[in-house]
């Protein structure tokens, strides 16, 4: 650990009441997508206490600017552009009903942080603090984003479209790891997290008497049909060793226990790792349905949303990240982490400018209620990961706008 990473942590451990008490707070106060007005009002507030200049994206999203004010030209990359980091958070909450008792269980009934989006902003906030603090060590400019609706894959994409990461080089991120215990962390190369398309069919028969088929079409059947054919795309049409994922979450067909199904509706996903595969898998599934539905004279039509691409780190950000981790708390902090078919708009970010996104372990051994898994109404986190997550992105920004990782 070097002299500015010591006190990166000593700024951190004298911040952390702050940010527990800012975290209580955001935990109490939760927002769904598109709706973080209280949420994004109060981040603001925090800002102006820095004199940060910042301004609304995407909405209810913020961008905000750390400008360096250290001596000498920034750091240039190979290419001669100056090095830029964007760190990012998501803010916004679930469609959830808290159940667990506490001081700041949530006051927004039907609403709450079951995803640990309270923590990342926290930490951002804290990040930013700690940045303040040290801005005569950079030169440049670092980015904060303060990104709305994650949950729905719609925030990255809308910040990067309005050009958020323009002229950044390198973005940082991470996410809430219950699996994990604090003081850990897992920053793996390569995909981490699935690709996520959802899919709306709806399928049109002709409504029939149970008991004479033959005169009608069954649209509830052929929704059957779809759905156990589907599967035969992963076990028969795909590459065992390819990650590939198609499931349905709802069909809602049918009027009348004796009455064939006039229409049927069908809504799911479909999850994988890699991107080619993702594209093709889509055609399949189109092909599938239309030549099922058609077997059985009917007709169908698909409605798709994309809500993320694969999450996929770059080599060099994950190198440099697993630098800054191990100086400040050792080789042993660094955990492994397997790919999961959960989704993360982080890729956009990742996509468009390069960069990293860890997963950091919140879980205490000596509270159940740290360990249930992200959505559930449960929840909660060992606040001791303000001292893993804050000094590791304000290391990592610096580390990487000094040209030293």
């Amino acid at each position: 650990m070097n002299e500015l990473e010591r006190q990166i942590k000593a700024f951190v451990e004298k911040d952390l009441d702050t940010l527990v008490s800012l975290r209580r707070e955001f935990h109490r106060h939760p927002e769904v997508g598109r709706s973080e007005f209280w949420t994004a009002a109060r981040i603001e507030e925090e800002l102006d206490k820095l004199g940060l200049s910042h301004h609304r994206c995407a909405g209810t999203g913020i961008v905000a600017y750390v400008d360096g004010t250290g001596e000498g030209p920034a750091v240039r990359d190979a290419a001669g552009r100056p090095h830029c980091m964007a760190l990012r958070a998501d803010i916004d909450a679930l469609p959830l009903e808290e159940q667990r008792e506490s001081d700041f269980k949530s006051e927004c009934p039907g609403r709450m942080h079951a995803c640990g989006h309270d923590v990342h902003l926290t930490s951002l906030i804290g990040t930013a603090r700690t940045l303040c603090a040290f801005r005569d060590r950079f030169a440049g400019r670092i980015i904060l984003l303060f990104q709305p609706d994650e949950e729905h894959g719609y925030g990255a994409k809308a910040m990067v479209e309005a050009g958020a990461v323009n002229g950044a080089t390198r973005c940082f991120g991470f996410h809430i790891a219950p699996e994990f215990p604090v003081g850990t962390l897992a920053l793996p190369e390569g995909a981490c997290n699935a690709s996520v398309d959802r899919f709306l069919m709806t399928i049109h028969g002709e409504p029939t008497h149970i008991a004479y088929p033959h005169q009608g079409a069954d649209a509830l059947y052929m929704a059957a049909q779809v759905v156990v054919a589907a599967q035969a795309l992963v076990t028969r049409m795909s590459d065992p060793v390819s990650p590939l994922l198609i499931g349905f979450g709802r069909l809602e067909a049918g009027t009348a226990y004796n009455i064939g199904a006039g229409t049927a509706v069908l809504e799911g996903t479909i999850r994988t790792l890699d991107e080619q595969f993702r594209q093709k898998t889509v055609r399949r599934l189109e092909q599938l349905l239309q030549s099922t539905v058609s077997l059985y004279g009917g007709t169908s039509s698909v409605e798709w949303r994309e809500f993320t691409k694969v999450q996929s780190n770059t080599a060099e950000a994950v190198r440099e990240g697993r630098q800054v981790a191990a100086s400040l708390f050792g080789e042993d902090c660094l955990v492994f982490r397997r790919p999961a078919m959960i989704g993360e708009d982080m890729s956009e970010f990742i996509d468009a400018v390069g960069g990293c996104f860890a997963f950091i372990g919140t879980q205490d051994p000596n509270r159940p209620e740290t360990a249930h898994p992200l959505h559930h109404s449960c929840l909660d986190v060992d606040e001791n990961v303000f001292k893993v997550s804050v000094p590791m992105t304000a290391a990592y920004a610096l580390s990487y706008m000094r040209g030293e990782v």
